[in-house]
């Protein structure tokens, strides 16, 4: 049995090296076969990766959809050691990531990449949310 895809109209995905634009109709297609298949909502364009978690996505999809995806290693471990460096916390996610490639599971990999990034939004919340913490407390010191 294959993978049942079904698009909405207009919407895209990877198949292989291929991308494959819908009609202007709902479509339903049943995918039979050993090809890299990533929905348009997975994908994440250069444009997009403007984080170190984003960059890591786009490192992980490129092997992903790539004929030779150790072509894509160097670039995948020099930006998990940058964010390792920069939050440490993150390492677990990092070694959920890095355990699927180095098992050749380069679909698992993409989906632990997603909890990376949720992750790293959460730190970026908490590290803003912090920041005005601290203005209100320092207003608050200044006012007594």
């Amino acid at each position: 049995m294959g993978l049942k895809v079904e698009l909405k109209p207009g919407e895209r995905f990877i198949l292989g090296d291929c991308l494959v634009t819908n009609g202007d109709q709902r479509t339903r297609l049943l995918i039979e076969g050993q090809a890299p298949i990533l929905r348009e909502k997975d994908i994440m364009t250069a444009e997009q990766a403007d984080t170190p978690a984003k960059r890591i996505y786009l490192a992980v999809q490129l092997m992903y959809t790539s004929h030779d995806p150790a072509m894509h290693h160097e670039t995948y471990f020099a930006l998990m050691r940058d964010l390792v460096q920069a939050a440490p916390s993150a390492w677990a996610h990092v070694v959920d990531v890095s355990n699927h490639i180095l098992a050749g599971e380069m679909y698992k990999a993409l989906k632990s990449a997603k909890t990376l990034i949720a992750y790293e939004k959460e730190l970026l919340d908490h590290a803003t949310g912090g920041e005005g913490l601290r203005r209100n407390r320092q207003k608050e010191r200044k006012s007594a």
